[in-house]
């Protein structure tokens, strides 16, 4: 698990090769096994191949998601039902759960936050991706997380770079 926290990072370019379906069935496998706060499971994932639905997708926001266009694969990381108050965190755990599978399959990902983002001055990127994937009134989107095998290689983080100074024992 350490080599894997290590080595994973935010891929923003992505070879053309297709994703396989056993892949996002593993991928698929581990989110929804995620953990969330008494067991409200208020996750809801969109799964988005299609290239037009990426290509609308990759313009969701002002700035940082038009490498979306590129990436083959794409999860929404979304939450509906009756929503308490922890279905950010609860979101936000599974899309992390998403990455760190992906990355042990030889995928890259990256996280496109959606949530209280804008895509143009009148638009939410929330309604924008609501609008191009149907999704229903009262399901919420925390954010879009993009999947691919990476055409770029980042080298791992060094763990005598940490920033350990914000660690505390005891106390502040």
């Amino acid at each position: 698990m350490l080599e894997l926290l290590k080595t994973r990072r935010s891929i923003r370019k992505y070879t053309n090769r297709k994703v396989e379906k056993e892949k996002i069935e593993e991928i698929l496998k581990g989110v929804l096994t995620a953990p969330t706060a008494s067991n409200g499971r208020p996750w809801e994932f969109i799964v988005v191949e299609d290239e037009e639905k990426l290509r609308k997708l990759s313009n969701c926001r002002i700035n940082g998601s038009q490498f979306l266009e590129g990436a083959p694969l794409a999860i929404v990381v979304a939450a509906g039902g009756e929503l308490r108050d922890i279905w950010v965190e609860d979101s936000a755990i599974s899309a992390i759960i998403i990455q760190l599978t992906a990355h042990s399959l030889g995928l890259g990902t990256c996280w496109i936050h959606v949530r209280n983002r804008m895509h143009n001055e009148s638009t939410s990127t929330e309604d924008y991706v609501k609008d191009i994937l149907d999704v229903p009134e009262g399901v919420k989107i925390e954010c879009i997380i993009a999947i691919g095998y990476p055409d770029e290689k980042k080298p791992p983080h060094d763990i005598n770079s940490l920033f350990k100074d914000r660690v505390h024992y005891e106390k502040y």
